[in-house]
Parts: C-alpha cells; sequence; structure tokens
C-alpha cells in the first residue's frame, strides 16, 4: 500500500513539475495597445521616495552608502509638503512627454501608496496622503498617460531571501508572490495604470515560472495594459525567448535600430536616478539628440527625474524639460507616431518617417551639399526645414543633393522635411547616407 501510495505522490509531484515548465502566456497585450504605445515615444520617469532626504541612490543605497536601519527608518521624516501633483504633470506635460512613469514601489520596498499589505507605506509618514493616487489623478486630468514601476524584489520583506546587507534568509516566496499579487491588485484597480514598468528580475528567487505565472494574473485583471520585459528571465536590451512582457527596455544607452521589436530607453537627465545635489546634468543639445535618435532607431525615450524631499522638482531640471518640449512643439510631428529610417541614426543625423514624409533631424550644422540615395521608385515633391525655408535639390540618377543654407532654423537640432509621391514607411533601411 505504501509503494502505491509512494508511486501516486511522485506523479503527483512529476505532474506539477512539468505544468511549471510548460506554463505558457493565455493572454498577450494586443498589437493595437503596443503600437499606441510606442506611437507615444516620450514619457517621463520620476524616481522618488525618502532616499531623498539623504540624496542617495534609490535602493541601492541601502545598508551600503546608508546604514539600514537609518535606511529603513527614513520614512518616519519623509514629508514632502511642497509636493503637488498637478505641478508634476504640467511639468511632464510642458515638457512634450506623453506618459508618465512613477516609482510606486522600489527594491527598498516603500509603497508610494497605502497599501493593505504592510505598514512600510506612505500612509505611515508625516505627510500621509497617496502619491500614486495624486499623479494618476493629476495625468487623467491633464491627458497623460499613468504608468506604474514596480519592483518584483523586495529588500525589506522578510518573506523575499535577499535582503542587500548579507544577511539572507530562506524567506517564503510563495507568501511573497501572494503580497505582491495583492500590491498590484491594489494598484491596476485603483489607479488604472496604461503601463507597468517591472524591475528587479535578475535576483535568484525570482523565476522564469513566477515571471509568466504573474504575467497571466496582471492580464486577467486589466487585458490592456501595456508591459515591459522584465518579468521574465531574459536580457533587459532586447526581446528573446525568456522575455515574459512586451517590449524591450535597454538601460543608461539608446537602443539599438530594430524595426522588429518593440523598445524603450530609460535614461536619467542628471546622473543618478533619484534625487542627488549638484548632479551634473545632461545639456539641451545631449537630451535633444538622445530623443530623436532614440525614435530614429524606432524606439520610445523614458526620461528620468528625480524630485527632492520636500517634493519640488529642481528647477534647473524643469527648465531642461521645458526647452525639450519647445523644441518638440516645433519638431514634434518627426518624433510621434513616426516609424524609424531609413537611415539608422549616427553622429550626424536621425531619421523618421510618417506617411510620404522622411524627418532628417540634423544634429551637426554642415553647410553645402547633403546627399542620400535616390529611393526606387518615389519622387520628392518637396523638401523644407520644419516651419522654416524650403531647400533646393536635385535628384541624379543615383543620388538626391540638397544645398543646405549656412545657418540651420535651430542650432540645437533642425529637421528637414522630405516628401515624396507616395508612402515611405515600407521603404528598405539605407545603409548609410552617400
Amino acid at each position: 500500500m505504501y509503494k502505491k501510495l509512494f508511486s501516486f505522490i511522485a506523479f503527483f509531484v512529476f505532474l506539477i513539475a512539468n505544468a511549471q515548465q510548460s506554463s505558457t502566456i493565455n493572454v498577450r497585450t494586443s498589437k493595437a495597445q503596443i503600437d499606441d504605445f510606442m506611437d507615444q515615444r516620450f514619457g517621463l520617469f520620476i524616481h522618488w521616495g525618502p532616499v531623498s532626504l539623504r540624496g542617495t541612490e534609490i535602493g541601492w543605497s541601502r545598508s551600503h552608502q546608508v546604514n539600514q536601519v537609518e535606511y529603513d527608518s527614513l520614512y518616519k521624516e519623509f514629508n514632502p509638503v511642497l509636493f503637488n501633483a498637478d505641478n508634476w504633470v504640467k511639468t511632464a506635460k510642458n515638457a512634450g512627454v506623453k506618459y508618465l512613469t512613477i516609482t510606486a514601489k522600489h527594491h527598498d520596498g516603500f509603497c508610494l501608496w497605502p497599501s493593505a499589505t504592510n505598514n512600510y507605506t506612505i500612509q505611515y509618514t508625516p505627510f500621509k496622503k497617496d502619491i500614486v493616487g495624486a499623479l494618476a489623478m493629476a495625468c487623467k486630468k491633464q491627458g497623460i498617460k499613468f504608468c506604474v514601476y514596480f519592483t518584483v524584489l523586495d529588500w525589506h520583506d522578510e518573506n523575499y531571501p535577499i535582503h542587500n546587507n548579507g544577511k539572507d534568509t530562506n524567506g517564503n516566496m510563495v507568501e511573497f508572490v501572494k503580497t505582491m499579487k495583492k500590491q498590484i491588485q491594489e494598484i491596476i484597480s485603483n489607479y488604472h495604470p496604461y503601463m507597468l514598468w517591472f524591475d528587479g528580475n535578475w535576483e535568484k528567487p525570482w523565476t522564469q515560472e513566477i515571471g509568466i505565472d504573474m504575467y497571466n494574473y496582471i492580464k486577467k485583471l486589466d487585458p490592456k495594459v501595456v508591459i515591459n520585459n522584465r518579468l521574465g528571465k531574459g536580457t533587459h536590451k532586447t526581446m528573446s525567448e525568456a522575455s515574459v512582457g512586451d517590449y524591450a527596455t535597454p538601460e543608461q544607452e539608446i537602443g539599438s535600430f530594430n524595426l522588429k521589436d518593440p523598445w524603450e530607453s530609460c535614461i536619467t537627465i542628471c546622473n543618478q536616478w533619484s534625487w542627488k545635489p549638484n548632479d551634473p546634468m545632461k545639456s539641451l543639445k545631449t537630451c535633444i539628440q538622445t530623443l530623436a535618435s532614440t525614435a530614429g532607431g524606432n524606439g520610445n525615450l523614458l526620461f528620468n527625474i528625480g524630485p527632492m524631499s520636500d517634493g519640488r522638482i529642481e528647477q534647473r531640471q524643469i527648465t531642461r524639460l521645458k526647452e525639450m518640449g519647445d523644441w518638440l512643439k516645433i519638431y514634434g510631428e518627426s518624433i510621434y507616431g513616426t516609424r524609424a529610417g531609413p537611415f539608422k541614426p549616427d553622429s550626424i543625423l536621425a531619421s523618421t518617417r510618417k506617411r510620404n514624409t522622411i524627418y532628417l533631424q540634423l544634429f551637426k550644422m554642415q553647410s553645402g551639399d547633403l546627399k542620400i540615395p535616390v529611393i526606387p521608385g518615389l519622387k520628392i515633391l518637396k523638401a523644407n526645414f520644419i516651419k522654416g525655408d524650403a531647400v533646393p535639390f536635385e535628384q541624379t540618377n543615383n543620388n538626391v543633393v540638397f544645398d543646405l543654407p549656412k545657418k540651420f532654423p535651430n542650432a540645437t537640432c533642425s529637421v528637414l522635411a522630405i516628401e515624396f509621391n507616395a508612402d515611405v514607411t515600407t521603404v528598405s533601411i539605407l545603409e548609410k547616407l552617400k
């Protein structure tokens, strides 16, 4: 009898193991929804929490630059009385971004919303107000798509086996995942995010099977929500067989040119993700060319800022974002809703296209002849700088030569719009300018 019982248990365990290994994604985000996300092209990332009181990196400085006990107690003095969700979203809108992503929970485990799952949340700070809820409401009011960052690791939760202090425990991933699902359910039910941006999938306790299960769980809650590729164990930079999610997420670099797989580069406006005093900030030229090169590679740019501990965004960052928005007011048609190409971006220019028009974002002011290869079967009707003068051109059998002026309309990045007699979005990629 025991032998039969043992055989039955062994067979049952075998079935469970194989069921886990053969786990598949049941419902995927629709192509229409992903295409809509990629049409946005420009988003604002916001890393923020009690760690802004110290000016060190969010999550990573816990148990390193900041003693763990001190770090975990910062929430008790976190009182950002100057936080104003409408002002934050207005800053985003003035920058020309189409979506905003807030770090609802980073690796340190602190929740910027009043979660019912634990006491390490915004409601237990002196401030008490729901940051995530306020931003969701402000985004809806101002027409910005609201998105949420959420880590799949949590160094503060006792059920998570790793704690970034050299004192790892056995933990309890079953209970940890239950808590995580409750938190995700709160976020989706209460705030209805357009996109969920996951992180932290590289640590060993998080498995491919858990990632697939979590993706399926989210899709039951909201089939439309877009999800990045950090639920699985694949590389962040590209989509692969191990990717669980909808798009790739290269970090602190512009992604590789890719017309097949959707991707979004997350890059900081300064050096650190969260606020740091006197953190060097990127020049306007770098910011604009980063955005143009990202669109020119067929990706989105998620550009990060870190507000201060009192709730304000630094004025210098607001100013820089506004300058980007001013550029987009003129040249945004060459960024939003475009397809990359037909030329791959380089140090001289990037290119995008939409319907009958190819846009060349010119990074260097070089007067004289600009040559591009003739596109077989297509004829150029006109060429002009966006919101500027016409540019003379001459077409030969092999090349089109544009006579660029000595002075461009915009010293940071001017855009040449070339209108053709037919659709150019399916034109093959041309290796380089001649």
